[in-house]
C-alpha cells in the first residue's frame, strides 16, 4: 500500500489479535520515525517501546484502563526529549540553554512527527494503530512508571498490533472547513452549520445525542467528555509535569 493510499484509509484500531509484531517489522517503523522532520536535526525525541506485560498493566492503569494498551503487543510513548542533546552538549564543553517551555513545545513536535510518521509505516505494514490521548492527562503517572529523567515529557502514545477489527472510516470535516487560503478568514454562522452539517446529521451523531441526553452534538463534547473542569484539571498537572521536568524556566 503507497503512502497516500495508507493516509486516505486510516482508521483507529482498538481490538487487535494476539499476533506478536516480529523485531523486523517493529525496526521499520523504529527507523521511518527516525526520518521524520526535526527541528534544526536535532531529532530531541525518545520512544519508549513496550512490550512487557507487567509495564503494559501500569501503563494501562496510566491511560484511563482502555483494553487495546494491554491487548496491543506493542505501546510506543514518544517524549520530547532534550536530557539527551544536552548530556551531549555538555560532553562538548557546550553549554545548552534548554529547560524553557520554547524548548519542550519543539521537542514536543519532533516527538508528534515521528509518530505520525510511526502511524503511517505501521499502517502500511498491515498493523493497526490507535493514539492515545490519555498521555498528556496521566503525564505524571507514565513519567514515574517508564522512570523518565529530566528533561524528558510523554507527549503522545501509541498502541500498535493486528486489527481483530476492520471498522468504518471515521468522519471528517470537509476539506472548505479546515483550510484557509493566504489568510485565516474567520467563519460566519452559516459556513459553520454548514462544515458540520454531514457531522450533526449522521445516524451515529443522534444516537450519541439520544444516549447522552443532549440537545446536540456539540454539548456532548462540552458537557460528557471534554469539560471545562477536567480540561482545567489536566492542564495543572500537565503544566506541573512540565515544570517538574525542567522545562519551566523562563529567566535569562
Amino acid at each position: 500500500m503507497d503512502a497516500l493510499q495508507t493516509i486516505l484509509e486510516h482508521r483507529t484500531i482498538r481490538k487487535y489479535s494476539a499476533e506478536k509484531v516480529k523485531p523486523e517489522i517493529l525496526d521499520q517503523i523504529l527507523k521511518a520515525a527516525s526520518r521524520s522532520s526535526t527541528t534544526g536535526n536535532m531529532q530531541v525525541y525518545s520512544i519508549i517501546v513496550t512490550s512487557d506485560e507487567n509495564i503494559k498493566e501500569l501503563l494501562w492503569n496510566a491511560h484511563f484502563k482502555q483494553d487495546m494498551v494491554k491487548q496491543a503487543p506493542l505501546v510506543l510513548t514518544f517524549c520530547a526529549d532534550f536530557n539527551r542533546f544536552n548530556l551531549w552538549c555538555e560532553q562538548r564543553n557546550a553549554k545548552a540553554g534548554y529547560d524553557n517551555f520554547l524548548s519542550f513545545y519543539t521537542a514536543s513536535i519532533d516527538a508528534l512527527l515521528a509518530a505520525q510518521n510511526a502511524s503511517i509505516a505501521a499502517e502500511s505494514l498491515g498493523l493497526g494503530i490507535c493514539y492515545l490521548g490519555t498521555t498528556t492527562y496521566m503525564s505524571d503517572a507514565i513519567i514515574k512508571i517508564l522512570e523518565l529523567p529530566q528533561q524528558v515529557v510523554p507527549v503522545t502514545t501509541l498502541v500498535i498490533g493486528y486489527p481483530a477489527e476492520n471498522p468504518d472510516l471515521t468522519d471528517r470535516l470537509p476539506i472548505e472547513g479546515i483550510v484557509h487560503f493566504e489568510k485565516y478568514n474567520n467563519y460566519s454562522k452559516h459556513q459553520i452549520d454548514s462544515i458540520y452539517a454531514d457531522k450533526e446529521h449522521l445516524p451515529s451523531t443522534k444516537e450519541l445525542i439520544s444516549i447522552n441526553q443532549t440537545e446536540n452534538l456539540a454539548q456532548i463534547f462540552t458537557e460528557k467528555r471534554y469539560t471545562k473542569k477536567d480540561n482545567v484539571s489536566f492542564s495543572k498537572n500537565f503544566l506541573k509535569s512540565i515544570e517538574n521536568q525542567n522545562f519551566m524556566n523562563n529567566e535569562l
